[in-house]
This record gives C-alpha cells, sequence and structure tokens, in this order.
C-alpha cells in the first residue's frame, strides 16, 4: 500500500541493511532523504510509511555481530528523492 503523499518510484518500506529483504541498492544509489514528523532525519536505517515508523542508530553502539543498535519511532513519515 502505497500512501498519496508517496512519490510512486519510492516503496512504503526500504531499508539500509543489505541482509534485509527491504534492501535496495539502485534505489539508495540515487539518494532518499525522510522527513519525520516535518524534521530532516539523516540516520535512518529503514522506514515504513504505512505503519508510520522509523528505525534509526543509537550513536555508535553496535550489537554483537557489528550491526548498529537502532530504536524505532513512530510518527509521520515523508521519504523523498534527494537532488
Amino acid at each position: 500500500m502505497i500512501s498519496a503523499m508517496t512519490p510512486p518510484e519510492l516503496p512504503d518500506r526500504l531499508s539500509t541493511n543489505p541482509k534485509s529483504p527491504h534492501y535496495d541498492e539502485a534505489l539508495l544509489s540515487r539518494g532518499v532523504g525522510i522527513r519525520f514528523d516535518g524534521q530532516e532525519k539523516t540516520n535512518v536505517e529503514e522506514y515504513c510509511v504505512s505503519e508510520g515508523w522509523i528505525r534509526v542508530a543509537v550513536g555508535k553502539t553496535v550489537d554483537r555481530k557489528g550491526n548498529p543498535l537502532t530504536i524505532k519511532l513512530t510518527g509521520k513519515v515523508e521519504p523523498y528523492l534527494q537532488k
């Protein structure tokens, strides 16, 4: 399901983790920006527009597998292509 606010070329859900099924290298290389509750976010690891959440990295902390620790924030998610 794609929101009316989401441009048709952007998916409902996208992740920066190559192991995720929602990872899209071609799209990420074009540059995807996220506005969350009206503020620009630069540390977003994953987002979902329809469910209204983003996952952001918590500092430089990593888990035992070397992946960044993330927290889930809920609110209005607006992805866009960066110029």
